[in-house]
């Protein structure tokens, strides 16, 4: 999947759930899985923090060296996003889990506590991504749905997106749940370097599938109702017919008053 460098202006979808022109729906798709999830910037604000900490911990064993540099990293990485007025949601959620992991691992003494949040996080994630399928709220139409503006129009008025969406939320379930089962028994019985090189390696691959899997199923779907396009149009019709009714009261007050 490519995903574009900045965010496009996105091909006007249908309003009654029809499906789109195949080029104009994966363009709007590509459009809203990067702004959702960060593109290769995200990646890397995410990554980078515990590929530095493993690293320096493969080198020197010292925890507390490793955790602070790790800190620092994601700490310069908010700043920049701040300094350059980008979006800093994909920064501050990395810094924060990083501060977690830090606060873990020099609690414990133990280097493996530095991704046991993260771990934590991922798991209870696949959960909720399986769980909200199988309830008829998929989670991935929750978070996407006011990115693609349809809010939760999916969940009545376009059957086929929510469709894709449970589809979607299940494959991202699994492949965490996946994640999870390779990570769990490390966390415990494999080494400490071992596993730190392995959780880092694990952190893109299976993010980028979940990423295509969901491109797949959206662009594949109908286009969404763009929910807010039609209540500005309520609004300006609204205002039109209020004009209309102002006109026609004056029109008749003047010719009531020609009578005369």
């Amino acid at each position: 999947m490519t995903l574009p460098d900045k965010q496009t202006e996105p091909a006007q979808p249908a309003t009654d759930g029809s499906a789109a022109p195949e080029t104009g729906s994966r363009a709007v798709t590509e459009a809203a899985l990067f702004e959702a999830f960060g593109g290769v910037r995200g990646l890397i604000e995410t990554t980078l923090p515990g590929l530095v900490f493993i690293a320096m911990y493969t080198v020197n064993k010292n925890i507390h060296a490793a955790a602070i540099t790790a800190l620092a990293i994601s700490a310069v990485m908010v700043v920049v996003r701040l300094l350059r007025k980008d979006t800093v949601k994909h920064a501050f959620s990395g810094i924060f889990g990083v501060g977690f992991g830090v606060l873990f691992a020099m609690m414990t003494g133990n280097a493996k506590d530095f991704y046991l949040p993260g771990m934590l996080y991922t798991l209870g994630l696949a959960l909720a991504y399986i769980i909200t399928a199988m309830a008829g709220v998929p989670l991935l139409g929750l978070v996407l749905g006011p990115v693609f503006k349809e809010n939760l129009s999916w969940r009545k008025r376009n059957p086929g997106r929510k469709k894709a969406y449970t589809k979607a939320s299940y494959a991202w379930g699994f492949i965490l749940l996946g994640k999870s089962a390779v990570l769990f028994p490390l966390y415990f019985w494999g080494d400490t370097t071992q596993f730190g090189w392995v959780t880092v390696v694990l952190k893109i691959p299976p993010f980028l599938l979940a990423v295509y899997l969901t491109w797949i199923f959206l662009a594949k779907a109908p286009a969404p109702i763009n929910v807010l396009a039609e209540m500005e149009a309520e609004e300006e019709a609204a205002k039109a017919a209020k004009a209309a009714a102002k006109a026609a009261s004056a029109e008749a007050g003047s010719s009531g008053r020609h009578r005369r």
